[in-house]
């Protein structure tokens, strides 16, 4: 049963960064539905090694500005590991990460 929870939340996080994709400027999403999984995947490692390094409270679900930034370099870099599948401004990660907050708070992707 854990991997079935696992599966559903990186198809809910793809879906939620396809509907990023077409609600925020600067933030262009490449490969449909594999593309939002593989980035999915490459922005819960980069958030995992940054909540791993600094501490939980760059979680997102603090919901902090520490936590709003945090998740906002962390989809900045993603576009670095997957250039191919993700391009992101550095205005396009702030919009992303806030209206991912937001998205979070009505569809949460994280298992509770």
């Amino acid at each position: 049963m854990q991997w079935l929870g696992l599966v559903i939340r990186f198809v809910v996080s793809a879906l939620v960064l396809i509907v990023v994709s077409w609600l925020s400027p600067g933030f262009v999403l490449r490969g449909g539905l594999v593309g939002a999984l593989i980035a999915a995947l490459v922005i819960a490692v980069l958030g995992y090694v940054a909540e791993a390094l600094l501490g939980d409270r760059v979680s997102p679900q603090s919901r902090g500005l520490v936590g709003f930034i945090a998740a906002a370099v962390v989809i900045y870099l993603a576009q670095f590991i997957i250039p191919s599948l993700l391009s992101v401004s550095l205005v396009g990660a702030l919009i992303s990460a806030f209206v991912i907050g937001l998205i979070d708070a009505f569809v949460p992707t994280v298992l509770r």
